[in-house]
């Protein structure tokens, strides 16, 4: 995709909303007024790939960086730069209200750049909270209720970041929306939660960076197989990707047949370990 960072500071977004300004914004052209006064629309995924300082630097002083539940997972110190924080319902509420980990994920955000809290909702089983739920922090809200509903897989949801993203670009602002950290990858610190299609996500956004809807920090990977139909000019592009989606239907049975052996073999090992964890105190049970 090209460079994502600005020369410099752009003239037509000089000011800035001011701090606490997402205090009781419900609408999405109330929303878009905030977006469209920055140059760069920063979605910062929970992600070990994120490197805060090197990104910040990355972009000029008119960007505006949105954060997703639990910033303690990228964030050790308090965050300079204009700032956001998505908090997604659940049926019970935002997961750091019922958590009660409001102070803990805001302490990171200094006051005088900190535009407040989007509480938002995607399915209709999910809950806003209130202003007081969030301890009289800032908070606007933003109902998406089916905002994904025409095109992403029935049995699954969309991630914050993913529906983020889509809106965002459906917006039409005057700025760039970029994705920092948005790979969806394991680790043995990052979980992937099976309620999203990670796959699904990937796909397009991939797709939607081609498009130039978005920005993908750092780019978008080369894809290898795209090189094969120029290895074989003789070969439909069709019967390629028959090929390929075969090959990986096939390793996929085989990896599916040894994660079932390891599921197995580890029951004991996952009853003794929701057993220590259902003896922590609340306070800790942080995931």
């Amino acid at each position: 995709m090209g460079n994502d960072t600005a020369a410099g500071p752009l003239t037509e977004f000089a000011v800035q909303p001011p701090a606490g300004a997402t205090l009781g914004l419900t609408t999405s052209q109330d929303w878009r007024l905030i977006f469209a006064a920055f140059s760069h629309v920063v979605l910062v995924a929970n992600s070990s790939e994120v490197r805060i300082e090197e990104l910040q630097a990355s972009f000029p002083q008119t960007a505006l960086f949105v954060f997703f539940n639990k910033v303690y997972k990228v964030l050790d110190k308090p965050f300079t730069g204009h700032s956001l924080l998505v908090s997604r319902g659940q049926p019970r509420g935002a997961n750091i209200v019922y958590r009660g980990e409001v102070g803990d994920v805001v302490k990171f955000f200094p006051r005088d750049r900190f535009l407040g809290i989007m509480n938002l909702r995607i399915h209709a089983d999910e809950k806003l909270n209130t202003v007081a739920d969030y301890e009289n922090n800032p908070t606007g809200h933003l109902d998406l209720v089916g905002f994904c509903g025409d095109f992403y897989p029935e049995d699954k949801l969309p991630t914050s970041g993913f529906a983020m993203a889509l809106w965002l670009s459906d917006l039409g602002l005057p700025g760039s929306v970029v994705l920092a950290g948005f790979s969806a990858r394991r680790s043995a610190k990052w979980r992937v939660v099976a309620v999203h299609d990670w796959t699904f996500e990937q796909v397009f956004l991939r797709l939607f960076a081609q498009l130039g809807k978005i920005t993908v920090h750092g780019g978008v990977d080369r894809n290898p197989y795209a090189a094969l139909a120029k290895r074989f000019p003789d070969i439909p592009p069709s019967e390629i990707s028959f090929a390929i989606a075969d090959v990986l239907s096939e390793r996929l049975g085989n990896a599916n047949g040894e994660i079932d052996k390891l599921i197995s073999l580890t029951n004991f090992i996952r009853a003794f370990d929701n057993f220590t964890r259902s003896l922590k105190p609340k306070m800790f049970k942080r995931r």
